[in-house]
């Protein structure tokens, strides 16, 4: 069982101190740029052992009546192949899934900004979908020049042509469903009319990751590295904060490099060059006060950063990325003496792969048991590995089937001879409902259904690659996987 390392209660209490800070100090009236997941943040919760996935809902619901939150959405996302890996949905319907989540917790969501519209039809067409089920929603524009034309970023033909957001509570939370969706230019421009209407406002970023105050080479900080190497982000020492102030903090390039910017735009539109000295000082992050057991915490980076590897690695063979993004976590993994099978769960997988001549799944339990399963026959070797897991923790014996014939083989015939599939293979999502309705008339069914909440933070590894399909159950299973970049056959069509 991992050994947890990170206190989420002291971190949630002195994260919403500091943000109650934050909008006193700007008269009660603060843009909170919110980055991350707002729900499941695993990458989190797996370097911060005891950081617990929705903590910033947990957050959030602090300031239940002082909070709004606004959404923000690149144009150009909307309508396109951009998606959520782990979800499998685009980022516009992830944007309506989190609302929806949201309002069922009992928190407002005022609106939808849609930046750098530049005409796109997809983008009208989402407007109007919106307005017609109720919903406020308003155009951004590109602006010219942008970031280092100030003069005409704060002006009328700046900010001042993006439609004005109307908010009505002291804290307004900008968030988005993933990366480069304007949230910057969106509170930025937010302040702009705000003083425009005489209306005193600041801003501030809700951060996670890099945490400013543990070491630059600190394996947790690395690990945000490998998450974002795709973007090429690289953890720096905050240079503006060590001249301001003789403290050595850690930043990222890309907040760094554009802090001239930001400082420059906040001090126009406030008239004042006081606000921050650094974008460290810009940053809510009180995530490095959470940590009580630094070794384990440790630990837990080390494993994430062998995961992103594999990832990218995924990636990669799939076209997804690029091969510098492959290249620089190896890099970070030199830099912690890392290997690929100090993934405890990577080697069983192999030994199995290549005992079988079969794909291979393993998972780790709870208790430090590996469980494996083959790809042979007519299921999946990740389906076939699930199933012996929860065989293993409700005290089943291997030879007793869960699956009933009657169930299995309808579901077979079905693919083969009605979706013309030439191998029906079964799914891993395929043979869990299978299971579900053979637990409505065997107790043995029953009592394995009823373990698989168990699986939630195994490890896994895979000797092949996964379907997006099965990505996305394991997921929801919460099973923590990696995979080998190996097709699990010659065939070109496989998702």
């Amino acid at each position: 069982m991992q050994k947890m390392g990170f206190d989420n209660d002291l971190y949630i209490r002195k994260q919403s101190q500091a943000i109650r800070e934050r909008i006193q100090m700007f008269g009660n009236k603060l843009y909170l740029e919110f980055g991350g997941k707002l729900f499941d943040d695993l990458h989190a919760s797996r370097v911060l052992p005891g950081f617990k996935p929705d903590a910033k809902i947990g957050l959030l619901q602090e300031f239940r009546d002082q909070a709004e939150i606004v959404f923000c959405i690149n144009a150009g996302d909307i309508g396109t192949s951009k998606f959520r890996a782990d979800l499998g949905i685009t980022y516009d319907m992830d944007l309506l899934r989190l609302m929806d989540q949201l309002r069922r917790m009992g928190l407002y969501v005022s609106s939808v900004v849609i930046t750098q519209y530049k005409g796109q039809s997809a983008a009208d067409a989402f407007r109007k979908m919106l307005e017609m089920r109720g919903e406020r929603a308003y155009f951004h524009y590109p602006i010219k020049g942008y970031p280092m034309d100030v003069d005409l970023i704060v002006s009328d033909e700046g900010y001042g042509k993006n439609d004005y957001v109307e908010t009505t509570r002291p804290l307004v939370v900008v968030t988005a469903p993933g990366p480069c969706s304007g949230k910057l230019a969106t509170c930025l421009s937010q302040l702009y009319h705000e003083y425009k209407r005489g209306i005193k406002a600041g801003y501030a970023k809700f951060e996670t990751f890099p945490i400013w105050n543990i070491p630059l080479k600190h394996p947790v900080n690395l690990a945000y590295e490998a998450a974002t190497a795709d973007l090429k982000d690289v953890n720096m020492i905050d240079h503006f904060h060590l001249e301001a102030y003789g403290a050595t903090t850690v930043n990222y390039n890309r907040d760094i490099e554009a802090f001239p910017v930001v400082r420059t735009i906040l001090t126009k539109i406030t008239g004042s060059d006081n606000v921050y000295q650094s974008p460290t000082d810009m940053g809510v992050n009180m995530a490095g006060y959470g940590i009580f057991d630094d070794e384990a915490v440790k630990e837990a980076a080390r494993q994430e950063i062998i995961r992103r590897y594999y990832k990218a690695k995924v990636d990669y063979a799939k076209g997804r990325t690029d091969e510098e993004t492959v290249q620089k976590i190896e890099m970070v993994m030199k830099n912690l003496d890392l290997k690929p099978e100090d993934r405890h769960v990577v080697r069983p997988a192999l030994e199995r792969a290549e005992q079988t001549g079969c794909c291979a799944f393993a998972i780790e339990l709870a208790d430090g048991t590996v469980v494996t399963g083959r790809g042979a026959g007519i299921m999946n070797a990740d389906a076939s590995a699930v199933l012996n897991a929860v065989k293993r923790l409700a005290g089943i014996k291997d030879d007793i089937y869960l699956l009933s014939p009657i169930i299995l083989e309808p579901i077979v015939e079905l693919k083969k001879n009605v979706l013309g599939i030439a191998e029906p293979v079964l799914n891993l999502d395929e043979v869990l409902l299978s299971l579900s309705i053979c637990a409505a008339t065997n107790t043995v069914a029953e009592l394995a259904v009823s373990k698989l909440g168990e699986l939630r933070n195994c490890q896994a590894h895979a000797s092949y690659m996964l379907s997006q399909s099965n990505e996305v159950m394991l997921s929801r299973l919460g099973i923590q996987f990696t995979s080998e970049d190996q097709y699990p056959s010659d065939d070109l069509y496989y998702v």
